[in-house]
């Protein structure tokens, strides 16, 4: 069977790097917030074109802490999607403050900007726009409004990781941009990891102190904050993966051109690209009204998919009632419709013909 991802696949196609990366780290001694963590932080705010980038212990602490870092709290609201990972909102709530989502674009799946402009409340003073499954969200849109709200941009760029929008790469676009580096994304850890990246100092420095009981360097506790540590093991991991990060992309988007090209004769339309950027396709999920028989199909060919995702996040049953009243019917069609097939970079061309060809074999409804 074709899974849907192989973090193991990464693992054996760059093993010699990541091999030494970590045996320098269990010959250093120092396993926590060391040189590789130093590291990583410098090379990936660079990547990403930004001044600053803060390691954290997962994807989840990155946006929760950022927020936190920003002002924001108890009896703030912060906009974001309906169409996005349970971490966008529990993040929310982690720094105290009361998640609204609102629809996405039917097309494009990312945060519709109408959508925003009509939550926005007295009480609103942040948005997280989700670059969802690679694809960034119309963030000149989002800037505008924010500009005109004075609200601050949080990008989620959980799943975005190497992605543009326009010339800038996502995550220096916003106020800030958080990363999660779970094994599965585009530049995965072996266990968890997150970042924050930032053009602002004071908010950086902000960040720094929050992830670390609110140290200072003579690690006083200046304010409340919480044990959120990127380990050195992670991060020589990462540092190992991030030169490969664009080669790895470009095979992602390589195979979505095949994949769309394979779906022209199935009734099932390829995905929207958003003009003016570049998708790290993190997911290839396609739109299918009948998604269960076009499942049964591919897995009786050995092809795995997943559903990404199967609720939306305000029919959650812990979430119902609690995320504002506005209607998301795009959201709530695409999660009962969407099915995501095999993408890494590390498919073979036979593996990815025999996607093809199962998907040539199948009919829309």
């Amino acid at each position: 069977m074709i899974p849907v991802s192989s973090p193991k696949h990464q693992y054996l196609k760059h093993r010699p790097e990541i091999d030494a990366a970590i045996l320098r780290v269990l010959e250093s001694g120092w396993y926590v917030l060391g040189t590789e963590v130093q590291a990583f932080e410098q090379e990936f705010a660079a990547y990403c074109g930004v001044g600053h980038a803060i390691g954290v212990a997962n994807g989840t602490d990155a946006l929760a802490i950022a927020l936190r870092g920003m002002g924001i709290g108890p009896g703030d609201e912060v906009v974001t999607t309906a169409l996005t990972a349970i971490a966008t909102i529990s993040a929310i709530e982690m720094a105290g403050a009361t998640p609204v989502a609102v629809d996405v674009d039917p097309g494009l799946r990312t945060l519709d900007p109408s959508c925003l402009k009509a939550a926005i409340s007295p009480k609103t003073k942040a948005v997280i726009p989700v670059h969802i499954y690679g694809q960034s969200a119309d963030m000149d849109a989002i800037l505008d409004i924010a500009a005109a709200h004075g609200l601050l941009v949080l990008e989620d760029c959980a799943q975005a990781a190497g992605a543009r929008f326009g010339k800038r790469m996502l995550g220096s676009i916003g106020n800030a941009g958080s990363f999660s580096f779970y094994p599965t994304k585009n530049l995965g850890a072996i266990g968890d990891g997150g970042m924050v990246v930032t053009d602002d100092a004071e908010l950086a420095a902000s960040i720094r102190q929050l992830r670390q009981y609110g140290w200072n360097d003579a690690r006083e506790s200046l304010r409340s904050g919480v044990n959120s540590r990127l380990d050195e093991l992670q991060a020589a991991i990462l540092r190992a993966k991030l030169g490969h990060l664009n080669a790895d992309n470009a095979r992602r988007r390589d195979i979505a051109d095949v994949y769309d090209a394979a779906l022209a004769d199935t009734g099932i339309p390829a995905p929207t690209r958003r003009d003016n950027a570049e998708h790290a396709f993190h997911l290839y999920a396609v739109q299918a009204p009948d998604r269960e028989r076009l499942r049964e199909h591919l897995t009786a060919h050995g092809i795995g998919t997943g559903i990404h995702y199967p609720t939306p996040v305000h029919l959650e049953p812990g979430y119902r009632g609690r995320l504002g009243n506005w209607p998301r019917p795009a959201a709530e069609t695409l999660c009962r419709e969407i099915l995501s097939l095999p993408l890494y970079p590390e498919l073979t061309d036979g593996e990815v013909e025999q996607v093809t060809t199962a998907l040539a074999g199948f009919r829309a409804i």
